[in-house]
């Protein structure tokens, strides 16, 4: 199916289609990025809920232990749970396929949101494939990250790239795609979805600011910034943000809050929420519209 995909895919000039190809193979057992196969255990392997970050999607699905690096009874109470999310999530995809009939889905938010690592967890369940349309543009110009697009191109040419790569992938099937967080202020671009099913993934800004305090701002152009008080300052541009982006959202054509996953399941936080159980509430919402249309 990989391969089928990649064929269809033939981008202009300024796109190099094999180095798309092998970005998009690695993509999908992204799994093993995390795994340091020499001792068989996680690399970077955390269960443990941590304010503004989330975790990592395939992550509790693999457990090798060794003298050094034993599990422990919190560590294996999460597999449990994990397993459980697995099971669930397996049935909606099951459930989803028929109703979804090949159609792309197309996750958009904030920066931040999780939309690729939510979006890798719904690849693998569903059997589609994934494509981070930042990673993309960023092979497409020779390997220069985001922010490096940004500060030597400016931010115009960055959106003309991410409507191409959007146009290009309207006309193909079984896809997952990460959008960037500005994809939604174009037009064209929602037109460019609009034969799939777009997602806003809906995070409280106070989630978003933590989580992104916490990993830095260095790779986000738009957020960057030198100050004694990084959330603060954070804080302040994500609302700019949201504010000239937050109509733009709401057309997507499922709303999946993080504000209301979290109430329901008695959580503390939304950055406590795993990528599993947000993409088992997305199948759910896409469900849900899909009956609506069919009735």
């Amino acid at each position: 199916m990989e391969a089928k995909v990649l064929q269809g895919l033939h981008l202009s000039t300024w796109m190099n289609p094999e180095i798309i190809s092998r970005k998009s193979r690695d993509s999908l057992p992204f799994w093993w990025n995390k795994v340091d196969r020499s001792s068989c255990r996680m690399s970077s392997f955390r269960y443990l809920s941590q304010r503004g970050r989330f975790h990592e999607p395939l992550a509790l699905k693999v457990l090798c232990t060794s003298e050094n690096n034993p599990a422990s009874v919190l560590e294996v109470g999460k597999i449990s749970e994990s397993v459980d999310e697995s099971k669930i999530m397996k049935k909606k995809s099951e459930e989803i396929q028929r109703f979804l009939n090949g159609r792309c889905i197309y996750l958009v938010g904030m920066m931040g949101s999780g939309k690729t690592t939510v979006g890798k967890v719904l690849a693998e369940a569903l059997g589609y494939s994934f494509y981070d349309c930042d990673a993309l543009i960023e092979e497409a110009v020779g390997g220069y990250s985001v922010a490096e697009i940004f500060k030597s191109y400016g931010e115009n040419f960055f959106r003309d790239n991410e409507t191409e790569v959007l146009y290009k992938l309207s006309s193909m099937h079984r896809l997952i795609v990460s959008t960037g967080g500005g994809a939604v202020v174009r037009p064209i671009n929602w037109r460019h979805m609009g034969n799939g099913i777009t997602v806003w993934l809906d995070v409280p800004l106070e989630a978003l600011a933590r989580r992104l305090t916490a990993s830095g701002t260095k790779s986000r152009p738009l957020l960057h910034h030198e100050s004694s008080d990084p959330y603060g300052k954070t804080m302040k541009l994500l609302s700019d943000l949201f504010e000239e982006r937050g109509e733009a959202y709401a057309n997507a054509t499922v709303r999946v809050s993080f504000e209301d996953i979290t109430a329901k399941l008695g959580y503390e936080d939304a950055c406590d929420l795993t990528p599993t159980v947000i993409a088992i509430e997305v199948l759910g919402q896409i469900k849900s519209f899909l009956l609506q249309q069919q009735g």
